[in-house]
């Protein structure tokens, strides 16, 4: 193998892998071990991701108390992460096609790791909401360069179920970021809590660089991905002109819509809610302490977790249109439930609406990762699913900025009841997840006619 003095691996020749009888059988092997601790790595990644993600749902009212803030400014904090990560989607696909993704994750987790710490020793709002966006800009690569590393590490069908398992561990940060958090931040105070997550956030960047690679080629091993081709030379940096081509190959596509805007509209309602306003809602209307809130929000990392890979492998057998439909939905006929009953809901209920609500949306994550791949070419695969990537942070950051504008000003004008307030919010989403329906309507089936084990 050979190493550049920074520990990268420089590409093969590609006579090098022509390899034969038993030595290719055993490169294959290796490669084939190797593939899945690049996997714990990255996936580990993820459950950060996940966790600053949704720790503001839990400790909103604390740093609302700590900044005396109103439920409109407590909506632009908790937007601030998401701005930056939508924003980074398509850069990021950029640069897990260009620069690689083990770099871009090591690097941006650096990033990550200095807005946890300002976040937790922030003195005024303004530091607060920098450290937010730190943190948003940080892990907005993991994602995309996942499926960027899947793709070369994994041919299909493997890819989906490594996607669908990839997000589900997604749920254990989810999970962490409800009761376990609600804990740690009782016992030692929220902004104790963002200090040491910022000292294991720095701890996985290290990690990141020491552990993951970009393809089997850079380690002298033969392709894993059929579909890269195994007479091909190990990629080296595109050209900034064939990048834009892709960008441009993309977003010139009808195809490529539909889903991006489906996201927008599911995903980016469920981020709102299970990212903030969940909790809040969840003390203010029925009284529940941090913990039982956290308790009901823990049924998002539960949905994740059994949720990805029963809908990676409904989408193997029945098609993607048809499950995305169908979580469409879903979401609709939950978003119903709390816009009727609003404040009256039994807790065993709220789990279950809780648990419906990630299932038709978050949980769908490594699902649309692999239909924007299908989509277009492989060599634009990091540029594809960082586009359609993209659009459900940005309705995230914009919806939920838009639910507390609604619940201030129902507020302000219903005589301060939260019932009232929270309701509006829900028949606002109930009308975004309509919308989802339409958009479902024209996604384009990309489910293969066959495929490969792996």
């Amino acid at each position: 193998m050979n190493r550049s003095p920074g520990g990268d691996q420089r590409p093969v020749d590609p006579s090098a892998l022509n390899l034969s009888g038993g030595s290719a059988q055993d490169a294959v092997r290796q490669a084939k071990r190797y593939r899945y601790w690049i996997c714990a790595v990255i996936f580990l990644c993820y459950l950060l991701v996940f966790f600053h993600r949704l720790c503001p749902a839990v400790i909103a009212l604390d740093i609302q108390t700590t900044f005396d803030l109103s439920d409109t400014v407590l909506g632009v904090l908790g937007s601030a992460y998401f701005y930056p990560y939508a924003l980074l989607q398509m850069p990021t696909g950029i640069l897990a096609d260009s620069w690689g993704s083990r770099k871009t994750v090591a690097t941006s987790f650096l990033v990550a790791a200095l807005g946890a710490l300002l976040m937790g020793l922030a003195p005024s709002l303004g530091w607060a909401v920098l450290g937010r966006v730190l943190v948003g800009a940080g892990v907005a690569t993991v994602f995309v360069c996942n499926f960027k590393l899947l793709s070369q590490w994994f041919c299909v069908p493997r890819f989906v179920i490594m996607g669908s398992l990839f997000m589900a561990v997604g749920g254990v940060g989810a999970l962490s970021a409800g009761v376990p958090l609600a804990w740690l931040s009782g016992l030692m105070g929220w902004r104790a809590t963002m200090v040491a997550v910022a000292g294991f956030t720095l701890l996985m960047a290290v990690v990141a660089y020491l552990v993951v690679r970009d393809e089997p080629r850079r380690m002298g091993w033969p392709v894993l991905n059929q579909q890269l081709g195994q007479g091909r030379q190990a990629p080296g940096a595109p050209r900034a002109a064939e990048l834009w081509a892709g960008v441009k190959e993309v977003a010139g596509a009808r195809r490529f819509w539909p889903p991006s805007f489906w996201a927008f509209c599911i995903t980016g309602l469920a981020f709102a809610i299970s990212g903030l306003w969940g909790g809040p809602y969840l003390m203010e209307v029925y009284g529940l302490s941090k913990a039982a809130a956290g308790g009901v929000l823990s049924t998002f990392a539960l949905a994740l977790l059994a949720g990805t890979p029963v809908l990676g492998a409904l989408a193997n057998r029945l098609g993607r249109k048809p499950v995305l439909t169908a979580c469409s939905g879903l979401s609709v006929a939950v978003f119903l439930v709390f816009f009727l009953f609003p404040g009256s809901l039994p807790l065993w209920l709220l789990y279950i609406l809780f648990f419906a609500m990630c299932l038709g949306s978050v949980a769908t994550g490594p699902l649309l990762a692999t239909i924007s791949k299908e989509l277009f070419r492989i060599e634009i695969a990091g540029t594809s699913v960082g586009m359609v990537n993209l659009f459900p942070f940005l309705g995230a950051a914009l919806l939920q900025i838009a639910m507390g504008w609604i619940i201030s000003w129902c507020k302000a004008t219903a005589g301060g009841s939260a019932v009232l307030a929270y309701k509006m919010m829900f028949l606002f989403a109930l009308l975004v997840s309509a919308a989802s329906l339409l958009f479902a309507w024209f996604l384009t089936e990309t489910k293969p006619r066959s495929a490969a084990a792996d």
